[in-house]
């Protein structure tokens, strides 16, 4: 024999399932705001340490021993990573097929997300040109054309061009919240810079998104 059972709400509302099984539900435009966890918007560099205090200088010499820049896990909240925007700023004549004015590089600069179950979880093996940064970079505003395609004067006056590749990670890899970086574990989201990038005026990146 079977049990008929409802879920309702406080207000009295009942649970709408039709006869092929669905559930229906409103997808609201903001997150619920009755629980205990508030969402707090996140906002941090890439740095030497993986904290606020590091070094977000990522125009260093990785050619001999590799240097990490990262944003790493919190103690005291869960962090989810939405977005990544990065800068490559350099004087001279940069292009697509080079790494800010650099010659394309030989190593690359490698994109990790390490964590506990999936160490050091490949995303990109060695960006090597501002081509290949832009190409994983789904949501970089495309302005200029030819030569110029990309590329934004921020100086004004030609002394430095700079490149804005912008990674939403909803858009490339279908996560609406991002990347987890897990309360009190080792977790990181990783830029690994194999080369000699000292000669760059410019290179950083800005992770932003939620912390719980």
């Amino acid at each position: 024999m079977s049990i008929k059972a409802w879920i309702k709400n406080e207000n009295g509302d009942s649970l709408n399932v039709d006869r092929f099984g669905n559930i229906y539900t409103v997808d609201r435009q903001y997150p619920p705001t009755d629980g205990d966890i508030i969402a707090i918007p996140f906002r941090q560099y890439f740095t030497d340490n993986g904290k606020a205090t590091g070094s977000n200088l990522m125009a260093v010499n990785g050619s001999t021993n590799f240097v990490d820049f990262s944003v790493n896990a919190s103690s005291e909240y869960d962090i989810f990573i939405k977005y990544i925007t990065c800068e490559i700023g350099d004087g001279g004549t940069p292009a697509l097929n080079k790494f800010g004015s650099l010659s394309s590089l030989t190593n690359g600069v490698a994109w990790y997300w390490d964590t506990q179950q999936e160490p050091l979880y490949e995303l990109h093996e060695g960006i090597k040109t501002n081509k290949e940064f832009i190409r994983i970079a789904s949501d970089t505003a495309a302005i200029g054309t030819g030569t110029e395609a990309f590329l934004a004067d921020v100086s004004g006056g030609g002394a430095e061009k700079s490149y804005f590749p912008n990674i939403d990670m909803r858009e490339i890899y279908g996560f609406p919240w991002g990347l987890r970086l897990r309360k009190g574990s080792l977790d990181r989201l990783i830029f690994r810079v194999q080369d000699d990038l000292a000669g760059l005026s410019t290179f950083n990146a800005i992770a932003t998104g939620t912390r719980l």
